[in-house]
């Protein structure tokens, strides 16, 4: 859950309209959230999406310009290292959504909610463990901690129909290095 995000994007309890005027933010969500009837009505009406290729893909050509797509790229595999004084991010091998922004000529911006690790509290299993199989399937969460939002200058991707994997690459290593920028340390 990207608590951060949600907070920032989804409501204007830091003024996001202000900050960026003209742009609209959609928050991007698991697809299978919109499975379950009550949760996907309460995540639809807080203008949540589902992050899945046809939507982005149906996003970012409507209306010209101005949509931004907010993804939480570690997701809920991010969340299972996510334990307190510890930043962890899952990145590396997670590309799909530069290929996107290749293909739209959508920019890149990094975001990073410090502290959002400070959220769950939850034991840590080894992975290969009983343990860790049982928390992929059940995450739990207790407690909340105020997050303080950080936002990276944008990379501006250009639009390439076909982008190859070395754009993707490219592109991948600026946002990681833009993303670094944004750490305290």
């Amino acid at each position: 859950m990207g608590l951060g995000a949600f907070c920032n994007f989804s409501t204007e309890a830091t003024g996001v309209s202000k900050k960026f005027p003209g742009i609209r933010p959609y928050l991007a969500t698991l697809a299978g959230n919109f499975r379950m009837p009550v949760l996907r009505e309460y995540l639809m009406s807080g203008g949540i999406c589902p992050v899945n290729r046809d939507t982005i893909d149906y996003l970012l050509s409507k209306n010209g310009s101005g949509n931004a797509i907010i993804i939480v790229v570690g997701g809920a595999a991010e969340s299972l290292s996510s334990m307190p004084g510890k930043n962890a991010v899952t990145l590396r091998n997670r590309k799909g959504f530069v290929k996107l922004a290749l293909r739209h000529g959508a920019d890149l911006v990094p975001i990073y909610s410090f502290g959002e690790n400070e959220v769950y509290k939850q034991v840590i299993f080894e992975e290969g463990s009983w343990g860790r199989w049982v928390q992929k399937k059940f995450q739990k969460y207790i407690g909340f901690a105020p997050c303080i939002f950080h936002v990276g200058e944008p990379i501006t991707i250009p639009k390439l129909e076909h982008p190859t994997q070395q754009d993707i690459d490219l592109y991948h290593a600026m946002y990681m290095e833009a993303l670094r920028k944004l750490s305290p340390s």
